[in-house]
């Protein structure tokens, strides 16, 4: 599968929430590689959205308020599948996904449904608490779903979008990314890995660690 000759089926969902630094550097690098974007500002209140309201190939969905990034996803995903694209690219607005590794992902779709990112391979600038955090989940969940997952909490991710209807997240908040691995591991879709580089800058992190702990154990013990 040549990912050039699959850009224009090609989207990019990108939820953001306060992130006028890099927004806009997030959604350029990625139309280098998609045919279009969903930008899902999931209620900031900053200048983030301004930046990008004019720009070509590019749809800005307005949430009414902060619902978290499962419900931006899901909105995103949704908003891909009806416009007719066949596979859809999830990336964080923070430039911690670097674009230039999408079409890594669009080939590695030949044989599978659902290809994620991988940052454990080489985790060394990984801060010590994620790292620990994103083995323990990555983990567990291997052990839920029966198959190894290599790294749980990465949203750098493709779909084929002929099957998203059935993984959509119920979950808002970032316990979302684990539900949708679960779920397509129960409706027999494929998951592969491409192994990224793991980024952090002076960015805040939106990730709660007591409300992701939650949410991860409520996915961990609910029956799909």
């Amino acid at each position: 599968m040549n990912s050039t000759s699959l850009k224009n089926k090609t989207a990019a969902v990108i939820p953001f929430y306060n992130e006028e630094k890099k927004l806009e550097e997030a959604v350029s690098k990625s139309l280098q590689f998609v045919d279009f974007v969903f930008a899902v500002n999931d209620g900031s209140t900053d200048n983030s959205a301004n930046l990008i309201i004019n720009k070509k190939n590019v749809c800005l969905i307005n949430l009414p308020k902060n619902m978290g990034k499962g419900f931006a996803l899901k909105a995103g995903l949704l908003a891909a599948e009806e416009k007719k694209f066949e596979y859809a690219v999830t990336l964080d607005a923070d430039m911690q996904h670097t674009p230039d590794y999408i079409p890594q992902f669009l080939n590695a779709l030949k044989d599978n449904d659902m290809v994620i990112g991988n940052r454990l391979n080489n985790f060394s600038n990984m801060p010590i608490h994620r790292r620990f955090s994103n083995l323990l989940t990555s983990k567990l969940l291997s052990i839920k779903c029966k198959q190894k997952i290599k790294d749980s909490q990465c949203g750098f991710r493709v779909f084929r979008l002929s099957s998203i209807k059935n993984i959509l997240p119920d979950e808002p908040g970032f316990e979302a990314e684990s539900e949708m691995i679960v779920k397509a591991v129960k409706h027999g879709l494929k998951i592969s890995f491409v192994n990224i580089p793991a980024i952090y800058g002076d960015e805040e992190s939106k990730m709660r660690s007591l409300e992701a702990i939650k949410g991860f154990t409520k996915i961990m013990f609910k029956k799909f």
